[in-house]
Parts: C-alpha cells; structure tokens; sequence
C-alpha cells in the first residue's frame, strides 16, 4: 500500500481553487477533497499535485489525503488540529509572512544555542515557534499566504541526516565531499527539511509560495562570470546543478501556479505523458535552464484580491557579461514588468536578494562592480574579483543595470503610470541574514503618490555570529555609509536615483514578518523567536509599524 513520505504541501490558494503537494513511496492515485490525480515518477520517486476547483471564496474546507483510497494524512493520534484550506476572503483582511534562509538541524541542544555559545547553534526555527502561535491563536494570526524567499534547503551545511546519507553512498574524500551532488540527495534534503512535524503541519494548513535562491544551488551562485568559468570547469558541477533544477521544478517552483498555469505547463504535460519514469525528460528541462532558459521562466505572480504579489527570480536567469550584467535577461525583465499593470491595491515585489541594502553596504557593492569591469585597470579588477566574492557582493547594488531599471519601475507604478497607483509598493526580500524596514524617496517631481518601502526578514533560522553582526551594524552607520559613497563615486558609479531612510532595524534573529492588508491600509510587523521550556518557545515583536 502506498504510504506518504513527504506532505501534504497546500501551495496555491485562491478564492475558488487550491493545489496540494504530496511525495508518495509507489505509483498511485492521489484524492483530496474529492479530486484526484494520478503521481508521476522522476528517478524513482512518486510525486503528485492535486488541483482542487469549483471552492466557494471566504470558505475554510478540512481535507484528507487518501493514496488508493486509504487515509494517508492526518496521521492519526499526531495531537495537530485537521489541516483545512481557507479560500480568500475578497473583503476580508489578508495577512502575507516572509522570511528565507532556513537551515535543517535537530531542534535540541546544541542546536538550539546561539551561533557564539556553540559552533553548530542556530537557535530556535522560526517557522517551528511560528506553527505553535497559529495553534494557539488561529483566528488573529492566519496568513494567506507564507512567502519563502530563498534558502528553503542548503546544500553546503546543516542537514545531518543527508551528509550521513551522503558518507553512505560515496567517497567523501573526492569533491564535492559531504555537499549534494545528485536528485538523490536533493529528495533526502528536501525530506529532513520538510518533516519536523510542526513545520509538516503548517505547510499542510497554510498556503506557500517560495523562490530559488543561492544555497539552494551553491554559495554564490552567478556572483560574476568568472565565477561560472570556474564552477564549469569541476568535474562534478554540471551533475550538481541538473539535479538542483529538478529538484527545484519539482518541490518548489509547481506549487508555485495556479491550476490555470498548470494545465498550460508544457514541462508537466510532457512528464505525465510519459508512460515509464519522466527523469530524462526533466532532465532535458535542467539542461535548458542551465544552457540557456529559453522558455523557462521562475518568476511568477499571485493575486491576493485587491492586493498582487510578484515573486522575482533574481538567481537562475542572471546575465552575467561584465559591462552588461543584468538580474533579469530582457526576456523574463519584460515579463515582470508587465505584471506591475493594473489597478492594485498594493504590490508586493518579492526578490531574494535585497533591492535595498544598509547605505553603506549599498555604495561598497556598486563601487566593486565598477572596478571589476575596469574602471581602475586590470590589476584592480582582478583583485574586486576577489572581494566580491569573498564578501558575497551579489545583490542588486552589484548589478547596477537592474537596480536603476527596478528603481525606474517602482517611480513609474508609484506614480500611477501602470494603473492606479497602489496605496504601498513593498519589495520583500530575505538573504542577508538580518531584517530591516527602509522606506524610499524619489525626486518631486516624480509624481510619485504610493509609499514605496524595503522589508527584509531573514532567518527563518541561521543566525549570523557576533563579529558579522557587527561588521552588519558599521554598514549602516554614518561613517561607513560616508566612505562608501567616496568610493562609489571616485569610480564613475552614480549616485541612485532614489533615496532611502532605515526605519526599524537592523535585527539578527530569527524570524518572520507578517504584512497584513486591509483595503488600502497597510502594516507590517516583524517578529522574533523567544526560547521557552518544554516547547513553549514564543514570537516577540521586534517592531510593528503602519505603511498606510
């Protein structure tokens, strides 16, 4: 009989529809609320998502999962309340978290220790507490949707389960030693990541979207073309980032479309028209987006009611000739641009990678990425090359295309030139392992009528130590940020054109924001996890502050 290994995973949830994720150990048939789907098979492994239509909006449906008829989930005696999807509520206020950068390992000691009071600490999950406070107080804290921005598994550190699987399997001693390298590896990852059981129940009851980022693949993954250069020429690379790809389509990026975007996907209509195992196909499907993307598109949007969401892939289809490095080919950047058209309420742009960093960390990466393409000799840029690298200067300041096209199309939306104006343009990022909240200024004449803000929360869990805290706080100091500039503009870079003030922030811990929508009114808060006895962890607020 077939059993579940990993899910359910409710992912897309409109006003009238739903998809559920799930990984089964056989080939069978899927049912969830009446709806069937029949698993499809990728190297051995047995995955189905259940598109549930014909839902009744501002509605809350208890669902089972039965594989071949047999009640699979809820497990029974797990003491979790039955998991149950809420449609949206079109005049209801809707609440979106964030946050990324979660890394597996055991939640006891030595674990749960800050990073300084033990090597291996990294405090408590978030996303763990996170679940506790929706069982405690369901109805006042329910979001709409858990956006994970990035980082959702890592292939370099943590996840004690798979490097043990790994020393099993192979030679450790021949690079890329105890790091994933195949789909293999990748499902036992996914799978520790996935199975705490209060995390399981939480993306059993609560919609998600995420969004690939670097240590889903490799640190520093398109920091330059050199980089790429180096990476192509290991013997084990090409295996590595085939298999991450795959695992992405399949764990991530499905559940990231809505049943209409679903039944137009060329990938998954190929892979369950394959009667055998669809892994050559998917395959195929890495390859292309590694080679050359045509086709291929991570970004993607979710509408919320009055509110649209635009999640920005802003790792896999990076360009990255020096002289013309760009986030986006112009491709997918005239995709996402045109899903900032239309009348909203509010638009939130999510990117792994902040848009907006502390000033002085701003300036520095702006200056490097001038340096490296030339702007004080080849000597020089070598060197940049080196610093960036070393210092992960890969955020949009480093693409100084993106960051002023971005720039141009939040001042175009702000200004209503795309549609009405939204009351609040929020782009939300995670990545740099700290939360802040800047609020952003253009020029008067501008006709920019929106608040325009930065939010980045991360981690979900893994806490930077005291002495990168410290080098995080300088970066936002007046000092730093004077340097900085000097630098940027003793290079050519010119200065944005844009201005933004921190209005809470910086914070190092882990956990997880919340931005809660009503009509044109706007909030956020900003959490943190509080350890407690005997699993009485708890969320404490950091800030809360109203946008609009």
């Amino acid at each position: 009989m077939a059993e579940l290994i990993l899910g359910p995973l409710l992912r897309h949830v409109g006003e009238r529809d739903a998809t559920v994720w799930v990984e089964a150990d056989e080939e069978c048939e899927v049912e969830v609320l009446g709806h069937t789907e029949r698993t499809f098979c990728v190297d051995g492994h047995h995955y189905a998502l259940v598109c549930i239509e014909g839902l009744e909006a501002a509605s809350r449906y208890e669902y089972e999962v039965r594989l071949d008829g047999e009640r699979r989930w809820p497990v029974s005696d797990s003491g979790f309340p039955p998991s149950q999807i809420r449609t949206l509520d079109p005049e209801g206020e809707l609440r979106v978290s964030f946050g990324s950068c979660r890394i597996a390992l055991p939640l006891e000691a030595p674990y749960v220790f800050a990073k300084d009071e033990h090597d291996d600490g990294a405090e408590v999950d978030a996303l763990h507490v996170y679940a506790h406070e929706l069982l405690r107080d369901p109805d006042k804290r329910w979001p709409s949707l858990l956006l994970m921005i990035g980082d959702q598994v890592y292939v370099d550190e943590g996840s004690l389960e798979t490097r043990e699987f790994i020393r099993s399997r192979r030679d450790v001693s021949e690079p890329p030693g105890e790091e994933v390298l195949d789909f293999e590896e990748y499902t036992r990852l996914y799978r520790e990541s996935w199975s705490e059981p209060y995390v399981r129940w939480l993306f059993s009851t609560v919609p998600t979207a995420m969004v690939i980022d670097d240590h889903d693949i490799s640190d520093d993954w398109n920091i330059s073309r050199s980089w790429k250069q180096e990476m192509d020429r290991k013997p084990w690379w090409h295996r590595r980032v085939r298999a991450g790809f795959m695992a992405y389509w399949i764990y991530q990026h499905l559940g990231n479309l809505s049943p209409g975007e679903l039944y137009e996907d060329e990938t998954l209509a190929r892979i369950k028209e394959s009667r055998d195992d669809a892994g050559p196909v998917l395959r195929d499907y890495a390859d292309r987006a590694y080679d050359d993307r045509e086709g291929i598109r991570w970004s993607y949007h979710r509408d919320l009611c009055g509110t649209r969401v635009i999640v920005m892939d802003s790792r896999g289809g990076r360009v990255l000739e020096e002289g013309r490095r760009s986030i986006f080919d112009d491709e997918e950047r005239e995709w996402l641009w045109g899903q900032a058209e239309g009348d909203f309420d509010h638009l939130l742009l999510a990117t792994s990678d902040p848009f907006l960093l502390s000033r002085g960390n701003h300036y520095l990466e702006a200056w490097s990425e001038a340096v490296c393409d030339g702007t004080w000799g080849q000597p020089a840029a070598k060197l940049m090359e080196k610093l960036r690298r070393a210092l992960d200067f890969d955020h949009w300041a480093a693409f100084g295309i993106s960051f002023r096209r971005l720039t141009g199309l939040l001042r175009e939306v702000g200004a209503g030139e795309k549609g009405a104006a939204p009351a609040t343009i929020v782009v939300l990022s995670g990545d740099v392992h700290h939360a802040y909240l800047a609020e952003m200024a253009f020029r008067r004449d501008s006709g920019v009528t929106s608040r325009v803000y930065q939010a980045v929360c991360s981690p979900f869990r893994n806490p930077l130590d005291a002495r990168e805290r410290r080098a995080i706080r300088i970066s936002f100091g007046k000092a730093m940020t004077a340097v900085a500039r000097g630098l940027s503009r003793a290079a050519g870079v010119p200065d944005p054109d844009l201005r933004w003030r921190t209005l809470d922030g910086p914070y190092f811990d882990n956990q997880v924001a919340t931005v809660t929508l009503d009509g044109r009114s706007a909030r956020i808060k900003l959490e943190k996890t509080t350890p407690g006895e005997a699993e009485q962890h708890s969320l404490e607020t950091s800030f809360e502050r109203r946008l609009a």
